[in-house]
């Protein structure tokens, strides 16, 4: 479905619009690497249309074409020890790997690695570009500041964080709104329509001096009272991390390393692409290592302890909006799916699937041959519910 065409290949698309990023948040923990701008406006407008060859190098090298902050790793690197091997047909698993375009695979039960692979010149060393798995980390950051007591709660009013957006279609919207993308206003997130919102929405020539996400929102009407109807908008995520940034006087991938990547023991550097302003694109952009994704979905399933309030993840990853498809729901940035399963998802088919029950996480970094595909998502449902019934085992 076109509305799930999200944050990924629409955020490079208005990168390149702007040929250049402006002045970059400043923070002596964050380093700012300025991929090559050269052809900047060519890629970015044919992501979506990039050959198979230009997607396996591109799609672990984005620092290389994009400006980004990086998302410092700390000298202590948390295990992931090896476990009983996941007894599960070598045949499936290369037809899937091969059918579904998959860079890495790796399945973890209760911490420990039961399978891993990779494939398409992808390795252990390597990471690999998240698309809209991003959002769910952009999540995991507003969680953190209400910890820290930057922000109060997701019943707070966005205008508090952003009062730019007073007067428009955001009053009276929640933070929990924003997270559940609930907001009520209209946005158009169809990247084949160059009209759409997303496609233009860092197109404009912005003040000097104003958020560009900011600028682009605060024009929009609204369209449904708040909390009525779910209608999937990369431009909100970008909201959120406008929020959490102005919330907690940092970049995000300041906050990020802080909260998460140093303290739980990520092995891996993250890169974060940064908007025109220089700020980071929350919606998308994320590029992580295969195990470091893995070590995300396993810090959620242990909840988070001392980064985020507790019970956060219980609440986040709970269906909040109904989307449209049976057993299927929305929570605070996070995919809801039947058996009590949750996940992140980016266009490509970038994942990463929880199962609580049985305590396995599934982190997936793959080339797809389209950016969305119902096909191809229901295969990949479809063998990852294999890979869990057999890890559950």
């Amino acid at each position: 479905m076109r509305r799930w065409i999200a944050a990924g290949a629409l955020a490079l698309a208005a990168l390149a619009g702007q040929g250049a990023v402006a002045q970059a948040v400043s923070s002596p923990d964050v380093e700012m690497q300025a991929g090559d701008n050269s052809g900047l406006r060519k890629v970015g407008a044919e992501v979506l249309f990039w050959s198979q060859a230009q997607r396996d190098q591109n799609f672990p090298h984005m620092e290389k074409l994009f400006p980004g902050h990086i998302v410092k790793a700390g000298a202590k690197v948390r295990p992931l020890p090896a476990g009983t091997p996941l007894a599960f047909p070598d045949a499936d698993l290369d037809a899937f790997i091969a059918a579904q375009n998959i860079a890495g695979l790796i399945v973890l039960k209760e911490g420990k690695i039961v399978l891993e692979r990779y494939a398409r010149g992808y390795s252990q060393q390597g990471r690999w570009t998240s698309f809209s798995v991003a959002k769910s980390f952009t999540s995991s950051l507003v969680g953190a500041a209400i910890k820290d007591d930057y922000i109060k709660s997701v019943s707070e009013p966005v205008t508090k964080y952003i009062p730019e957006l007073v007067g428009s279609g955001y009053d009276g919207v929640t933070i929990a709104q924003l997270l559940t993308m609930t907001s009520g206003v209209k946005w158009n997130e169809d990247y084949t329509d160059p009209k759409s919102d997303v496609a233009r929405m860092f197109l404009e020539p912005v003040p000097a001096g104003e958020d560009p996400t900011v600028f682009y929102m605060k024009k929009l009407p609204r369209e449904t009272a708040p909390g009525s109807k779910w209608v999937y908008k990369t431009g909100e995520t970008n909201l959120i991390g406008v929020l959490v940034m102005r919330a907690t006087k940092q970049p995000l991938a300041t906050y990020l390393s802080d909260k998460i990547w140093k303290p739980y023991g990520m092995e891996q550097d993250a890169f974060w692409m940064v908007d025109p302003s220089g700020h980071e694109v929350s919606g998308c952009c994320l590029s992580v290592s295969l195990r470091d994704y893995a070590r995300m979905g396993q810090f959620v399933l242990e909840g988070g302890t001392g980064v985020v309030p507790p019970g956060w993840y219980r609440e986040s990853t709970a269906a909040h909006a109904d989307i449209g498809v049976p057993g299927r729901g929305y929570g605070y940035q996070w995919w809801t799916y039947p058996e009590g399963r949750f996940g992140a998802q980016g266009i490509f088919g970038q994942t990463i699937r929880v199962d609580p029950k049985s305590k396995v996480v599934i982190a997936v970094s793959a080339a797809a041959r389209k950016a969305s595909d119902d096909a191809y998502g229901m295969a990949r449902t479809a063998f990852l519910n294999r890979l869990f019934e057999a890890a559950a085992k």
